[in-house]
């Protein structure tokens, strides 16, 4: 078996259920969309950017925090992370009383600093992400427990509460489309959704400038960019890893790329038609199926998941004055 059990998702899935919130699924099936989606049976979207936290990183950040041994606990965390899993971590930390030590590159959003710090995390940046990692892994050899943004059983399994949670919400929905940023939550959906539905086909979405997961499934093993270019941060990843590209190489069928511009495409439909102010990485899944995806989800009864929201108002006009 790779990945988590059925048994061990729906043990988390109640371990859980108090604190994280079942989100929406819509249909979109209102004339505004007509003329914008594909010929598909339908499409439903998951509207996880209503989690706590903004992104689906709380139901893993939530799980690796309550599997803290004492020592751990009163060690403290650190997570390296451009935003929302740093707010999952923040968030799940406060709520345990454990020390939260954040590391983000200097050009995060502030906005997502200041939701840290909120939450009581202590935040320190770094010049890239690369410096923040290292900084995570140097606090970690400190003694601090690390919290990874994707690279962890936890993260793939609170995930995996996403993906069984959308199974039964959406019972005719034969093709989800998922964005990747590592891969934690594409493998642990795909694990869920893949043992409740075998015949389900699972696509993956990455942005062409961080596409280490697509390159990875090309070369059959984990790959490390030399760079990344995305406007998506959430879905910038430079490398993918042993634990998540194992379980996303057993359960996604493949994976399809979009460009940047797709993704701002995606968030101006979002704001137009639902009044949702999107992340890049948010509006991935829908630049997939109005885009690359189109011409071959005709019939199909297709799911795509609204990730996050955690972008401020500054930052999206800076983007959405690019399109």
């Amino acid at each position: 078996m790779v990945g988590p059990t059925l048994d061990a998702i729906r043990a988390a899935q109640s371990e859980i259920a108090d604190d994280i919130v079942a989100t929406p699924v819509l249909p979109l099936k209102t004339a505004r969309w007509d003329s914008i989606l594909p010929a598909c049976a339908s499409v439903t979207v998951k509207l996880e950017l209503f989690q706590q936290t903004g992104s689906f990183k709380a139901r893993g950040a939530l799980l690796g925090m309550r599997r803290l041994t004492q020592d751990q606990s009163r060690a403290g965390v650190v997570a390296a992370s451009g935003g929302n899993h740093a707010l999952g971590v923040s968030w799940a930390a406060k709520a345990a009383g454990v020390d939260a030590l954040i590391t983000m590159p200097c050009a995060t959003d502030p906005a997502r600093i200041a939701g840290c710090e909120a939450l009581g995390a202590t935040v320190e940046l770094f010049d890239d992400m690369a410096g923040a990692f290292a900084a995570m892994i140097n606090a970690a050899n400190d003694g601090r427990a690390m919290m990874h943004p994707f690279e962890a059983d936890h993260m793939v399994l609170g995930s995996a509460t996403c993906g069984y949670e959308y199974a039964q919400q959406g019972p005719d929905i034969d093709t989800y489309v998922i964005p990747i940023g590592g891969g934690g939550m594409i493998s642990g959906m795909a694990c869920a959704i893949k043992q409740l539905k075998p015949d389900a086909q699972v696509i993956g979405v990455e942005p062409f400038g961080a596409d280490s997961m697509f390159q990875s499934f090309e070369t059959g093993k984990p790959v490390t960019l030399d760079a990344v270019r995305t406007i998506a941060d959430s879905l910038g990843a430079p490398l993918a890893l042993p634990l998540t590209f194992g379980v996303a190489q057993a359960y996604v069928d493949r994976i399809t790329r979009i460009e940047d511009r797709d993704m701002l495409a995606a968030m101006h439909i979002y704001q137009q038609n639902l009044r949702i102010t999107a992340e890049p990485a948010c509006a991935a899944s829908l630049a997939a199926i109005i885009g690359p995806l189109k011409d071959e989800l005709t019939g199909r009864h297709v799911g795509i998941i609204a990730c996050g929201s955690n972008i401020s108002l500054d930052r999206y006009g800076q983007l959405m004055a690019a399109l």
